[in-house]
This record gives C-alpha cells, structure tokens and sequence, in this order.
C-alpha cells in the first residue's frame, strides 16, 4: 500500500533508528540471558518488527530461513486467533502445518497494543535445544511420518491477557529433554519479546501513532521500490534452472527441485516444482519453503537496506501443488527442511535469476552438514541435548569482487551463526573438542575462491554420546557460479569420521544415529563454498598467498590453480594446465 502522507525525512531516520536498535536489543537479551548454547553461544534465532495488519516492518540481520517463513506464520497466527486478541497475550507456535518453518523452530508473538488497539507485534523464534519425540535434539533420519519426530505446537497462548498460563508451559515443558535449559531459552524469548514491546511503546509516545504508522509506510515503499526497480532494469523473460538433493542413503535417489522466473515488467513470478513428498524428513512444508524462495531472490537481488515485507509485494510464489516435497501435506517428516531442501530451492532460484543477469552470479555457500549430540552428565546427573551449531559451519561462495568468506555457512543461516569459544562448549557439556579449524582445499577452485569450511571433532567424556548426524554437501560441491570447475572436487566435500583416538575406522556420507564411547570421536567435516570464475586466471601471487595461508595444498595450487609454490621463497610459477593454455 503506497503512502498517501510525505514523511519528514528526519523524523524518518530517527524512526528507522528506533525501530533497528529495538530489533538489536532484543538480540542482546537473548544472548545475555538464554541458558542453551544454541541460543546463548550460537544465537540460532531471529527476531522481527511487524504491523497491525501482521506486515514485517523489519527484520533483524538474523537467520533467513526464520525469517522467509516469520511472515506467511505470523498472517496464519493472527487470522487463527482473530478479534481473540488482547492486551498481555503471548502467543507460541511452531506448527509447520500452520506455516512454521519446523518444529524446532519455536516462535513467541507479543501483541502491542497502544490506548486499546492493537498496533504491533513483537517476534521472537529461536531454535530450540529439543522438542521431544524418539530422538534427541529433534533431527530423526529415521521418521517416516510427523509425528515421530517431536511436539507440534499449534497457535497457543501462554499468557493469556497477562496471566501466564503455567499449565500449558508445563505442558511443553513435560514433553522435552533438558527442561531447565529449555525453560531458560522460553523466559529470554519473553524478555525479548517484551523488549520489543516497551521500545516499541516509547516511540508511540513520542511520536504519535499517526506518526511512527506513516514512516513505517515509507520505509516498506522504500523496499518496493529497490526491489521494483531491480526488475524494472532485468530483461523480461522466463527462466528456468533446477538443483539436486543429494541422496542421503534412504534409497531415495537423488531428487530434482525445478525453479520458472518469469520476470515482466517491475514484477517477479517464480514457480516450484518439486517430486512428490517421501517418507524422509526433508519434505518442506510452504511456510518454510518461502525462506528458501526469498533467500534465492535476495542473493541475486542484493539491494539496499531497509530489509521488510515491501520487498515481496512485487513477488509472487506458487509452491506447487500440496504433497510435493516443497509444498508437503501432513503428515511428511519434516525436520531437516530448514537445511535440506531449503538450500537445494534457494540455489534452484538463484540460478534460473541468473539467466535474466549473469553479471549477478554468486558461487553458492556450502549446504548444512553437521550434528547433535546428547547423553547423561554425570556431573550433575541430569540429561543433556544441544544442536553443535559449530559443525555445520562452512565456506560461503565467492562472487565477482571477492573471495567467498571461510568459516560463515552454511546458505540457510548466510553467516549468522556463531560457533563459540571451545571452553565454552567444554564447560557446558561433558565432551573434549579435539579439533576445530579450517579444511585446506575446501574451498571451491576459481579466479576468486570459495570460503574453506570447518572440520569439529569431540570426543565424550566418562558417559555414552548419541551424535545424530544430518544434512548433506557430502555428495556434490557447492556450484561454482561464471565458469568455476575444481579439479579435485572430492576435497570440497563434506563427511563425518568415527575414529578411535587418531585412527578413521567409519567415513560416512549419509545420515545416521551413532552411539559414540569414551575414547571414541565423531568429527565432521563441512563443505566449503563454490567458486567464481577461471582458477586458472587467478593472480598467481594469490595461490602462493593461499598456500602459505593453509587455504589451499601445493598439490591442490598445482591441480586447481597451475601454480607450483616454492616454499622456501614463497614464489610461484605457473605449470601444468595454466602452462599449456597460456
């Protein structure tokens, strides 16, 4: 909806202000006062501003497969609840039926309101450290259906007009592993919540709600037009590219998911098509798989900030039809949707948009492949389950100006995951980390580089360890964008090892459940991000910079780049294929 009312430019700016330094105070109370390392280490959450009219008005520079699916799931709340909405309610939900993303992705809407109408709501959804079901943290290979992989929370309230509602909290609560760390990260998702709720009142105050309504306007027009005129200078057309799922040993097979973009005029259409949903949980419901659409649109886009809901007005998606494993129907698996297929679909889109731009090409980030872990620990003699955040962080892609970043993936989260202090992680649990770096020759081979991935080894101590491994990358490397082709594609490849002390006794490249012994480790390592361009035009004082920098291996310089590196001096010179095309 355009804005009939000129806005004064600076009150506009102190508006936009307000709005983003709410947003990042609310991080910052979930950071200082959640109890799980997910949260308070990893910061596997994100939070949103939206409207009356359930609109997001901004989005924190959080995680992007929460907040692609934060927008269809806060419309589905509001109209589930209707004129039922009062002053002090706190709503919870993650219900992927309902348009959640999955279900360990909890969310909480406050709804604000200002002398009696409802004005605001304040968002908050976090991973959480579990939610029940067969398996620890969530993530089961081995469902065949929804339901057994955990608790489904339709919209709820937990407080109801102020009132905390301790006997749907217990609820929850009886039903998941770790209580106190999951009633910990629950209260910081209130502070925040509520963060978002005063901050939010004191600019109503200041300014007036006519105001503060006014420039919010302006700034959602302001997203419009940047994204309208993006596709106002792309040539029309429609566009077409698909990206594969890796099988992951289900007896599956590998599966397609097809990306059309028709662009025309200053609009965008994009339709999926997908197969039909499998008995595996890496069916994406459609609330989820807007994060993946989104996600691919705005790596082409790369417009400026402001970041809200006027960026899709221009936009519009058909998932294809209900049953399709990215427009599943109840009751599919489910929970590795938020990795696999939504990085898989985002590629999809990304590269049938970069058909109408090539000059827009990215090299893809590394797809999630990483763990979780849990066991008894006998320090306090409670049970403990986290999701390691820290083993699925690889190499993001490279585009036409830079190298791709190391150590920042994985696409679904598009660098804001943390990883940690290692004394943290070992304080928190009862495990040794043995490893944690970066993977030589990760990275994707090209005139710029792919970011190197990570490799994270643990070894539990005095206790058994389940590890539950999930993801892929373990398969195919992440696509090059502008001609990039690695030589030794094998090394960009994600994996997990069991070993016994230094010793590899399993490599594996599939999901499973391990029991891991004292003196037994589980490392994993992650896939690095894709390249852009020739590796053979790449400054040969770059490969040499990359080798001495542990980026790249002199056999991997000599193979990939055509770069023989003398050690002793630190030179290179050209050989082997570079030698032969100059």
């Amino acid at each position: 909806m355009k804005n009939p009312r000129k806005v004064d430019p600076i009150t506009l700016a102190v508006v936009r202000g307000a709005l983003e330094t709410t947003q990042r105070e609310m991080t910052l109370t979930l950071e200082k006062t959640a109890r799980s390392s997910v949260f308070n280490v990893a910061h596997d959450y994100s939070n949103a501003l939206f409207n009356h009219r359930a609109e997001m008005i901004l989005q924190g520079q959080d995680i992007p497969v929460h907040l692609g699916g934060l927008m269809p799931a806060m419309k589905a709340v509001a109209k589930y609840f209707g004129d039922d909405i009062h002053e002090g309610d706190v709503i919870y939900h993650n219900d992927p039926v309902m348009m959640g993303s999955h279900i360990l992705d909890c969310c909480m809407y406050k709804p604000v309101f200002h002398q009696g109408k409802l004005v605001f709501w304040s968002v908050c959804k976090g991973h959480v450290t579990d939610i029940g079901g067969p398996v620890p943290a969530g993530y089961n290979p081995d469902a065949k259906e929804i339901y057994a992989e955990g608790l489904r929370i339709p919209p709820v309230k937990l407080w109801d007009k102020g009132r905390p509602r301790e006997d749907v909290i217990n609820f929850i609560l009886s039903n998941v592993r770790a209580r106190r760390d999951w009633e910990g990260d629950l209260r910081a998702q209130y502070g925040a919540v509520q963060i978002g709720e005063r901050n939010l009142l004191a600019l109503l105050d200041k300014y007036g709600v006519e105001e503060v309504q006014a420039c919010i306007d302006e700034l959602m027009d302001m997203a419009d037009r940047s994204m309208r005129n993006l596709f106002a200078s792309t040539k029309d057309g429609t566009y077409e590219a698909s990206a594969v799922l890796e099988d992951a040993g289900h007896g599956l097979g590998e599966l397609t998911i097809k990306a059309t973009v028709t662009i025309a005029g200053d609009t965008c259409h994009v339709r999926i098509d997908s197969p039909p949903q499998v008995p595996y949980f890496i069916n994406s419901y459609e609330g989820n798989s807007y994060s993946g659409v989104y996600l691919g649109l705005m790596m082409f886009a790369k417009v400026p900030p402001p970041y809200n809901e006027g960026l899709y007005r221009c936009v519009t998606v058909d998932m294809g039809p209900k049953g399709t494993l990215c427009n599943a129907a109840e009751p599919a698996p489910h929970v590795n949707c938020t990795t696999t297929p939504m990085e898989t679909l985002a590629d999809a889109v990304r590269l049938a948009l970069e058909q109408a731009a090539p000059e827009r090409a990215v090299g893809s980030w590394c797809h999630a492949s990483g763990i979780n872990i849990a066991g008894h620990d006998q320090r306090t003699g409670e049970p403990y389950v986290t999701m390691i955040l820290a083993s699925l962080i690889g190499g993001a892609g490279a585009t036409a100006h830079l190298d791709g970043w190391n150590s920042v993936g994985p696409q679904c989260s598009f660098g804001a995951l943390s990883s940690g202090d290692i004394e943290i992680m070992e304080y928190s649990y009862p495990i040794q980390i043995h490893r944690y770096g970066l993977v030589p020759d990760s990275g994707g081979a090209g005139y710029h580089r792919g970011g190197c991935a990570t490799v994270w080894e643990v070894e539990p101590l005095d206790h058994e360890m389940t590890a539950i491994s999930f993801g892929e990358g373990r398969l195919y490397p992440a696509l090059g964008a502008n001609g990039a082709q690695s030589a030794c594609p094998d090394l960009k490849l994600g994996r997990v090892e069991r070993k016994q002390g230094e010793e590899i006794t399993e490599v594996m490249r599939s999901n499973a459940i391990l029991t891991v012994q004292p003196g037994e480790r589980v490392a994993t390592i992650n896939p690095g991000g894709g390249g852009w361009g020739n590796a053979f035009e790449r400054e040969i004082s770059r490969v040499v910079h990359d080798v001495r920098n542990g980026y790249v291996s002199l056999e991997a310089a000599a193979r990939e780049y055509g770069v023989a590196v003398d050690t002793a001096t630190w030179t290179g010179t050209a050989c082997g294929a570079r030698l032969a095309k100059a």
